[in-house]
């Protein structure tokens, strides 16, 4: 089967899509040089180069070891990832002992997305060439030979020895450990050309910046020769695959992002620099970053910033765990903000509760009031409370913990994406939607480091902690 390049589509429509703008008799014969027979028919549904837009095709050059596709949400380019690793694994009468690593996020959005997704790998592979996925060994293998192995970049010690031909990073922007980045590349040595794809929405992290540096043109200052690229970059927005999005996706998502700064990046995959204004900077928040859990930690505690409604568009509730060392420095060492029912939350605090050993429980009332503590103690009675109330402005109450930052005296445990976005994003006296995320943060910050009281009042049954925290700030 052959595809002319000498049909005069669009340079930014796929064939497929020429094709059906075409009158019906035209449409028919075009159909009918490209696929004759019934069995070139049946191939032609899982041909890529007829279906993908040019820029979802793998770059023509063949010395790039990177490929980084920097896309908007919608764009496809969890479909391009799949189709490059089918392209990899290549015809399934021909053996390969091809070796591929599958990395996601975490493990479940592996499984769920490039696996077992919609545009994953079981899904647009064809029935003759179709993957066997057994989940306990977290192997896919081609009829072939070739076999891919998914990983978490959430576990790096999972990178650490295994060699591959090629692999699929996926979302690497939300990557939480730089380390999962290293050990993924270190194991790029097989065969005479290792490459990888890396599909994401673009965040300003330390790696992607990287990888687009690593990305101009070089030339020697002596010479004047050109230095070969190790990465290539696609760059597309939303908007290139408008005819496949749903049109509620259209309307409620694009809608309501397009013409801000999160749209901007969400949808036109801008790689946007710190915002003015905002307290906090991307640069030293990377460079204090640790990838290890402290050894020694003298008190951790959770901060809440209950949403006060629960529905679809509600807020979120803001969930922070933070520890303080020996010394005074503070670590933030995890994100569970999110979208939860009351019992939700109070589910998952007490959860990080006992996953952390932590000490006690810092939660802003002045929404939910007792209800807050009441909602906390239906899943756990004995759980150690402190409450706080926000009456004034919440640039004061941030600013203080902002220069904790300044005096290098906090530290982010990996990557915290949507907490550390909210920090570096949020204007004082702009900005209009809530940082849930960033109250949390403040208020275990102010808790741990700036209002600390070595002698908290006690209340109840069991040395339960029911203080009443002196702190007045706007969250």
């Amino acid at each position: 089967m052959t595809l002319s390049p000498s049909w005069p589509k669009r340079s930014d429509e796929s064939l497929a899509s020429w094709i059906a703008s075409l009158p019906q008799d035209e449409r028919t014969q075009r159909l009918s040089e490209l696929a004759a027979t019934p069995a070139e028919q049946a191939t032609l549904e899982y041909l890529w180069p007829f279906w993908a837009r040019p820029k979802q095709l793998t770059p023509a050059s063949w010395e790039w070891q990177f490929w980084l596709i920097l896309a908007g949400r919608g764009f496809g380019q969890t479909r391009c990832g799949a189709e490059w690793v089918r392209e990899k694994v290549g015809d399934p009468d021909r053996r390969s002992d091809i070796r591929i690593a599958l990395v996601g996020r975490s493990a479940p959005d592996v499984r769920k997305v490039m696996v077992e997704g919609d545009s994953g790998l079981l899904k647009i592979c064809p029935p003759w060439n179709r993957p066997k996925w057994n989940p306990s060994t977290r192997t896919l293998r081609w009829p072939n030979g070739a076999q891919a192995t998914t990983y978490s970049a959430d576990e790096p010690d999972q990178l650490r020895g295994p060699q591959h031909h090629y692999a699929w990073a996926d979302e690497l922007a939300a990557w939480r450990y730089e380390d999962s980045w290293d050990q993924l590349k270190f194991g790029l040595r097989l065969g005479s050309n290792p490459q990888c794809i890396i599909t994401t929405t673009p965040r300003p992290t330390k790696i992607v910046r990287a990888l687009l540096e690593d990305a101009r043109d070089r030339i020697d200052a002596k010479t004047g020769r050109k230095h070969r690229r190790s990465v290539e970059v696609t760059r597309g927005s939303t908007y290139e695959n408008k005819a496949n999005l749903a049109p509620t996706f259209l309307r409620e998502i694009v809608s309501k992002y397009e013409g801000t700064r999160l749209g901007r990046q969400e949808l036109h995959a801008e790689v946007l620099d710190d915002t003015p204004g905002a307290l906090w900077r991307r640069d030293p928040l990377d460079e204090h970053r640790i990838g290890r859990r402290p050894s020694k930690l003298v008190r951790i505690g959770i901060g809440v910033d209950p949403a006060t409604t629960s529905g679809e568009n509600s807020d979120e509730t803001g969930i922070v765990v933070a520890g303080l060392d020996e010394n005074g420095i503070g670590y933030v060492l995890e994100d569970a903000s999110g979208k939860y029912t009351p019992a939700e939350w109070a589910a998952k605090v007490v959860e990080l509760f006992d996953r952390w050993e932590a000490d006690f429980v810092v939660a802003e009332v002045n929404q939910g009031g007792d209800m807050v503590e009441s909602t906390l103690r239906t899943v756990r009675r004995s759980l150690p409370i402190r409450k706080v109330r926000a009456s004034r402005a919440k640039r004061t109450r941030a600013e203080p913990v902002a220069a904790l930052y300044e005096q290098k005296r906090v530290h982010h445990l990996g990557s915290l994406i949507e907490l550390e976005d909210q920090m570096c994003t949020w204007v004082p006296g702009v900005s209009t939607v809530s940082p849930d995320r960033m109250d949390a943060l403040v208020w275990i910050l102010t808790e741990l480091m700036v209002d600390a009281d070595p002698n908290p009042k006690h209340s109840g049954s069991g040395g339960l902690h029911m203080y009443e925290s002196p702190m007045a700030g706007g969250f």
